[in-house]
């Protein structure tokens, strides 16, 4: 067993000498108004690793749990209430840098989602979050702008093709090149 965890104690050293993997990830807090009821706290907390291939194409995935507010839509705006749940997600992508400046990448990701919301949903997507990256040292600044793609509600069958650039689906992340 001994053997086992220096040899892979030895490989991350080895990967990370080589400046190839970068760690960091998502945080954020929100607050919902839920009509006259009491307001809910959402937070999320990503962390995410990823391999850099070369100059232009990146790995990684990012993996973490949030606790947020489920939509209770009945067809009525006037009704629609929150409620809180518990969510874990799983976001593997490949990444595309297409822009490249002494502080600043542009990039797009492609990739997929799993988010399983406890004791109601399990969400899945597809598709393309474009990107801006500010280089500062050993962190980089890192924001996602959007989503393009396909997502599925296997709960109650709903799926929905499109895009969402709305201020409610940026992300805002930090991470750290070794």
């Amino acid at each position: 067993m001994k053997k086992i965890c220096l040899t892979i104690v030895a490989a991350l050293f080895a990967v990370c000498a080589n400046a190839q993997v970068y760690v960091g990830g998502n945080f954020g807090i929100a607050s919902i108004d839920n009509g006259g009821d009491d307001d809910i706290t959402v937070y999320r907390l990503l962390p995410e690793i990823r391999y850099k291939l070369n100059s232009e194409w990146a790995v990684g995935a990012s993996l973490g749990w949030s606790k947020g507010g489920l939509q209770n839509y009945d067809g009525s705006l006037a009704t629609t209430t929150f409620s809180t749940t518990h969510t874990f997600e799983v976001n593997p992508y490949v990444r595309y840098t297409f822009l490249q400046g002494k502080m600043v990448n542009v990039f797009c990701e492609g990739g997929v989602g799993y988010k399983h919301y406890n004791g109601a949903d399990d969400v899945y997507s597809i598709g393309l979050k474009p990107g801006v990256e500010l280089k500062m040292d050993k962190f980089s600044l890192i924001t996602r702008l959007g989503f393009i793609g396909y997502e599925k509600n296997d709960n109650n069958d709903t799926s929905v093709w499109g895009m969402d650039f709305d201020g409610n689906n940026i992300t805002l992340g930090i991470i750290y090149n070794f």
